[in-house]
């Protein structure tokens, strides 16, 4: 068999990499006219995969691994060090479950209550006279609904500023320079306050509510029988509430639709659950959130004449498998009716990463994200009245995670 991958030439493309962002394997699988490549980023070599076959692979947990695969840079900011990411096997497994745990039908609706409750209150303390950008009321909102969620108590906290904190950390881990290292303060900062209150909870000077993440997290055990340590707690709920408050970058995507695309805008009027939902899978497939999910080949093998060594860096293009022509019809095309009696599997739809929810390394809070975006379009459609000044619609993409410019700036609003 050919064991020779097609090849992106260069000694290193890990500027083209900060340069192209969410671009990169999608430009490169079209001008190879292929799903595999070879390519070297950050001085290694590095195979790039996309589309929903190449994602299946990617998921084969007998055939890669997490464990050493994240940069440094991305642990010290977006992930922290310990985290469920970067596990495997049956401590992989065992700690996913303390997620999925979370993730039942009454706490969905729970959530999806917060969320509304916290749009409303944020709007009544608004002056209708002074502009709101959705993506910075986001993260207000969705810390709001994270921290009540998760039992962690915001009373006496200045709300904005560990929001601007919790945001540091998925905004910085693609960022050179200054950026990098405020999100690698905002982590310490974000975990000396939770590590905090974890200590607080073992020592019992903080009674945790038992139906609460704070409290199962801390008093969970791992494979051995031993709690946690307090930092991998710290950790964990770190892990719970970032990425809740990272979906305010699905709220700034839901704006720029609504402007974007205002024929189908307009049809939410009068829009079921069922079509509110097309409208936000079609925002999640169409739009940037994350451009690669990132794994180690975990033993030497072959997959369609390609040979895969051990150790190999592998990305898995998120982006470009949401728009790959061989899994969707018209992918550039913004058409939510795409959705109407969709099958989805567990790779050609992977906007938070692909696999098993129970047992993979898909994203366990993709239930809460659909719930929290779904509260807020409903919101933003039905109970409340906006309109759109003249602003900059345009993101780069280059910038990860992508946001419009003027982050959907909204005035003469009115609470209906």
């Amino acid at each position: 068999m050919n064991s020779n991958m097609p090849e992106d030439k260069g000694f290193d493309q890990t500027l083209n990499v900060l340069k192209e962002g969410y671009d990169f394997v999608m430009s490169r699988n079209k001008a190879l006219g292929s799903d595999v490549f070879e390519t070297r980023i950050l001085g290694e070599k590095t195979i790039c995969l996309t589309g929903s076959r190449a994602a299946e692979l990617f998921y084969d947990h007998t055939r890669f691994r997490r464990s050493d695969a994240a940069p440094k840079r991305v642990e010290k900011t977006l992930f922290g060090e310990g985290g469920v990411q970067g596990l495997d096997g049956e401590a992989h497994r065992h700690r996913k479950a303390m997620f999925m745990g979370l993730m039942g039908p009454d706490e969905m609706t729970e959530i999806g209550n917060m969320t509304k409750k916290y749009w409303k209150e944020y709007f009544e303390k608004r002056d209708p006279d002074e502009p709101v950008e959705l993506y910075e009321a986001a993260k207000i909102v969705f810390l709001n609904v994270a921290c009540e969620w998760a039992g962690v108590s915001l009373l006496g906290e200045d709300v904005e500023a560990r929001a601007a904190e919790i945001s540091d950390l998925y905004e910085s881990p693609a960022a050179l320079g200054l950026q990098h290292w405020r999100g690698r303060r905002s982590r310490s900062k974000a975990e000396d306050w939770i590590g905090g209150i974890v200590k607080d909870v073992r020592a019992g000077k903080i009674e945790a509510d038992s139906g609460r993440a704070l409290y199962q997290f801390a008093w969970h055990r791992d494979l051995a029988g031993e709690l946690l340590d307090e930092d991998i707690v710290t950790v964990e709920l770190l892990n719970l509430v970032r990425p809740m408050n990272a979906n305010s970058v699905w709220v700034a995507m839901i704006g720029l639709a609504l402007n974007e695309h205002q024929a189908e805008a307009r049809k939410l009027k009068d829009a079921d659950s069922e079509q509110m939902e097309w409208f936000i899978q079609e925002v999640r497939r169409y739009y940037p959130f994350f451009p690669f999910a990132v794994a180690r080949v975990d033993m030497d093998f072959e997959w369609e004449g390609y040979t895969f060594k051990e150790g190999t860096l592998t990305l898995l293009d998120l982006y470009g498998t949401n728009r790959h022509p061989d899994d969707w019809v018209d992918p550039e095309v913004f058409m939510p009716e795409r959705f109407d009696g969709w099958q989805q599997t567990p790779f050609n739809f992977v906007p938070q990463g692909g696999g098993s929810y129970d047992f993979g390394h898909r994203c366990a809070g993709e239930f809460i994200t659909i719930v929290m975006i779904r509260e807020t379009l409903n919101f933003l459609v039905n109970d409340l009245t906006f309109e759109f000044p003249p602003q900059d619609f345009g993101f780069e993409f280059n910038d990860i995670p992508a946001v419009p410019n003027d982050k959907i700036r909204i005035e003469n609003f009115m609470l209906k």
